[in-house]
């Protein structure tokens, strides 16, 4: 058990965890959060508060923000903005087929004017294919006066890094929460019914959502485990046919050999002899 707050780097950006220490930071005060490349200003959206899990694995935070650690996050944040324009000004001017996601700058640190030590920027890019930037690179370093580094970003990467809202009205999970893609297969929006339309189940990165695998196992727990559609069942309110699973419900629709009319039970009440009798004798 122990104490931890919330961060943010940017407006309604992903959430990054910490242990606050000895700090009390509330929602609205700007931190220090420790990367590889120094500590950087973040904004506390979620008060240090105690919680059941331990924390003790989690990054600490550096401490609070000051006036001087806000002056060195404007020019950062303006060094990104004049690097944005610069790569979109000479990638047009290269012919490339290019599109500019993101840009990272670190400042110069102490004592270093150049090198490993120095300003770098890294320019996120994606294209349809493999592009040969070097003289992009040469030109970029000639404009800023630094290092630069490109990295092209996968349909995915893009995504996350830019952010959006998802055809759910929400903000895109991959941008918020997720920690990581895992695989998303088109059997799981069959095992779910779903449309294999892939403008009805595809994301604004165009691959498909990450929201199909978040209740694809309780399909296949339902599935495993219901009677199939077409097999004959027996129901509190007599004999029938299954014809419509509802997995949310966890139940299922029976036509009734009576009336013929419809009725829904759950999975539990479906009587399991019954079945075991027809698999058994036809």
């Amino acid at each position: 058990m122990g104490m931890l707050c919330a961060v943010s780097f940017n407006r309604y950006g992903r959430l990054y965890y910490l242990d606050p220490g000895d700090l009390h930071p509330v929602v609205g005060d700007k931190v220090l959060v420790p990367t590889d490349d120094g500590t950087e200003v973040a904004e506390c959206v979620w008060a240090a508060q105690w919680v059941d899990e331990e924390t003790s694995g989690f990054p600490r935070l550096a401490g609070m923000a000051t006036e001087s650690d806000l002056r060195r996050d404007e020019t950062q944040r303006k060094r990104k903005a004049e690097a944005k324009v610069a790569a979109k000004r000479l990638i047009r001017e290269h012919g490339l087929p290019m599109k500019v996601v993101a840009v990272d700058h670190t400042l110069e640190t102490a004592g270093a004017a150049s090198g490993p030590g120095g300003a770098r920027t890294t320019i996120y890019f994606t294209a349809p294919h493999r592009v040969d930037f070097r003289s992009l690179v040469r030109d970029l370093g000639a404009t800023l006066h630094c290092r630069v580094e490109l990295r092209q970003l996968s349909a995915r990467d893009s995504a996350r890094v830019q952010g959006g809202i998802g055809s759910c009205g929400r903000d895109l999970c991959c941008a918020t929460f997720l920690n990581d893609f895992e695989p998303v297969t088109i059997r799981m929006a069959k095992d779910q019914d779903l449309p294999l339309n892939p403008l009805r189940i595809s994301g604004a990165c165009g691959r498909l959502m990450c929201c199909l695998k978040y209740e694809h196992p309780l399909y296949q727990q339902f599935q495993a485990s219901a009677p199939s559609i077409g097999s004959r069942v027996s129901t509190p309110e007599g004999d029938g046919r299954v014809v419509a699973h509802s997995v949310p419900r966890d139940s299922v629709t029976v036509r009734l050999d009576a009336d013929g009319s419809r009725c829904s039970c759950s999975r539990a009440s479906v009587c399991g002899p019954r079945k075991a009798h027809d698999e058994q004798y036809g």
